[in-house]
């Protein structure tokens, strides 16, 4: 789940003053994550007056419930689920209604670093943190995990635990106040249980995926909500799915190898703007592609492998 700023450049309903100083809508967002070949289908869109809250429990849980109303029943049973959020979903409201799920949903929940997180990482011992690590089980150069315990979980849901990263920030970075020793400090709470925390931050990491998913929803309208009233761009943002919905899975029963990570501006070139020519020969529809444009066997194979699908029906 993620929030997304949507600039309006005239004066439409609900369009207000945004968290950043820009003019236009916040809505909420969540899509499917199946890993970096995965299918990324949005699953729930809320819009919002530019003016909402980036923190607002109720709107989190609006999403969320929107989300899980999407997801096959088998996926509510044993944990299956796991909601992430950033920093904006870390308020008590919402972590208290994703634990009463606890049964069957897990959460990894980005936190923000108050004082008093600051304060208790300033005295985490040396020995207590260990090795971050990669996607492929490698050990992240300059980052350590850690779990807090004791008094900074008073007032939070029973089974939630906090853990905090710290990391050397790339060169450049601008350093927070709350950053400690020159490291970047970043926290998240999380309900699951019997693995290893680097393990647990490494799947909490993994949620920048969400900022990929809004970027192809930036390249598929949401860029701008064209209409004057709410009610006509609930509509466009509805449209803006469907059409995330055909890039996540067409890519996925079509293309095949580095071709399936291609977003939808290197799609929309190399694949649906390529040049053709539609010849009827007896009775038959023949499309002629070109055979100079570099990637016309990717187009073939794609109609090739989606004539091989059985029928829906």
């Amino acid at each position: 789940m993620g929030g997304v700023l949507v600039i309006a450049h005239s004066d439409k309903e609900d369009a207000a003053a945004t968290w950043k100083k820009t003019y236009g809508h916040h809505p909420l967002t969540a899509f499917v994550d199946h890993g970096p070949s995965g299918t990324g289908e949005p699953v729930a869109a809320l819009l919002r007056p530019g003016n909402a809250g980036s923190n607002t429990a109720a709107d989190h849980i609006a999403t969320a419930q929107l989300a899980l109303a999407q997801l096959p029943k088998k996926y509510r049973r044993g944990r299956r689920t796991l909601i992430r959020t950033d920093s904006a979903g870390g308020t008590h409201d919402f972590v208290s209604w994703l634990a009463k799920r606890g049964r069957w949903l897990s959460y990894s929940v980005g936190m923000v670093i108050t004082e008093a997180i600051h304060q208790h990482v300033l005295k985490i011992p040396g020995p207590a943190w260990t090795p971050a690590v990669e996607a492929d089980g490698q050990v992240r150069e300059g980052a350590w995990v850690a779990e807090l315990t004791g008094r900074l979980l008073d007032g939070w849901p029973g089974g939630m635990r906090l853990i905090v990263r710290k990391e050397r920030p790339h060169p450049g970075a601008q350093l927070r106040i709350t950053d400690a020793d020159g490291m970047r400090i970043t926290c998240f709470a999380t309900n699951t249980t019997g693995r290893p925390i680097a393990e647990l931050e490494l799947r909490h990491r993994l949620r920048a995926r969400a900022e990929d998913r809004i970027r192809a929803a930036r390249s598929t309208g949401l860029r701008n909500l064209p209409l004057h009233h709410t009610a006509q761009n609930r509509v466009w943002l509805e449209i803006v799915q469907i059409a995330l919905d055909l890039l996540a899975w067409m890519p996925m029963l079509a293309l095949t190898g580095k071709a399936r990570l291609w977003e939808p501006r290197r799609l929309r070139f190399r694949l649906f703007t390529a040049a053709a020519q539609l010849v009827t020969t007896g009775r038959r529809w023949i499309l002629r592609l070109t055979q100079h444009w570099p990637w016309t066997n990717e187009i073939t194979t794609a109609l090739e492998r989606l004539a091989l699908l059985p029928s829906p029906g």
